[in-house]
């Protein structure tokens, strides 16, 4: 019977690992654009400016 090759087993569940916590990030950072514009787009313009004249 063959030994166990347990060093392909880690790195295969590393690779794994790696994979969904990419896949993760990668969703986070798009919904992040999404509530960011909307929460500061306009933050910095309000009607309260002074008017010159």
């Amino acid at each position: 019977m063959a030994k166990p090759n347990y060093s392909f087993e880690k790195r295969q569940r590393e690779i794994a690992k790696k994979k969904k916590q990419d896949e993760k990030l990668a969703k986070k950072q798009a919904n992040k654009p999404a509530s960011d514009g909307d929460n500061g787009s306009g933050a910095g313009t309000g009607g309260n400016a002074p008017t010159q004249g």
